[in-house]
């Protein structure tokens, strides 16, 4: 009855990412998101590129990794999704 409680991981010990990834997705917003150290962009809203670009030449950074892991822009990050899921 209690096997299944070993291989779940709580909130808490989930990256950041992961955990928006995740409660996103319960609401019926899939995003995919892509990285090059030490930027964190998002990539894609419900299967639309994002082709805005917001502190890198390449895309819309949402998140820095260097040199640990530190939010870049939330109040615009969720403009940007609700902008693309319309």
């Amino acid at each position: 009855m209690f096997e299944n409680l070993l291989n779940v991981k709580t909130m808490k010990d989930r990256h950041p990412l992961d955990t928006l990834v995740i409660r996103l997705k319960k609401i019926g917003i899939e995003v995919k998101i892509a990285g090059n150290y030490p930027w964190v962009y998002l990539y894609s809203i419900n299967g639309k590129r994002v082709t805005e670009k917001h502190n890198a030449n390449h895309g819309f950074n949402i998140a820095w990794l260097h040199p640990e892991f530190q939010w870049d822009v939330t109040k615009e990050m969720f403009n940007l999704i609700r902008k693309y899921t319309k």
